[in-house]
């Protein structure tokens, strides 16, 4: 049995986890030379501080930008693109991180997920905590690094 994937999805943080989570991913594309989104999830502490000003908006955008322009530094021939979800909602008691990188999974189409499995105890360290739910709740194959 083989796969065929044509698309990998790497949902990251501002962790070293997620760095290694999107080698991972594109190390897979590589192998079966299919493309990786890399989906920048935003958690609720950091949306909150948007919204009060506590967190800088354009701090938090140079930084997924950062993030990007070093994964398509280490992509070489694989195809990269990027998005951002707000992985929590108040109005929505469901939503949260690992649903909100579901979501986009289906959106997308994608074949494999590849996500951090370990979070650390900064407010935008995300993943780490919704790599269970994605696990066990992914219809896709999924890689937890």
């Amino acid at each position: 049995m083989s796969l065929d994937i044509e698309q990998v999805l790497v949902p990251v943080d501002a962790t070293d986890q997620a760095e290694r989570a999107v080698g991972y991913g594109l190390a897979l594309a590589e192998r079966y030379d299919a493309a990786v989104h890399v989906l920048h999830v935003i958690d609720e502490p950091v949306k909150r501080g948007i919204e009060t000003g506590e967190v800088d908006a354009e701090t938090v955008a140079d930084e997924q930008v950062t993030f990007a322009d070093e994964t398509d530094e280490l992509a070489d021939d694989v195809a990269v693109t990027h998005s951002t979800v707000v992985g929590f909602s108040r109005s929505r008691l469901r939503q949260h991180p690992g649903s909100a990188i579901l979501d986009v999974a289906e959106e997308l189409s994608v074949d494999f997920i590849v996500v951090p499995r370990e979070h650390g105890i900064e407010p935008d360290e995300t993943l780490g905590k919704s790599a269970q739910y994605v696990v066990e709740y992914a219809s896709q194959p999924v890689l937890s690094v």
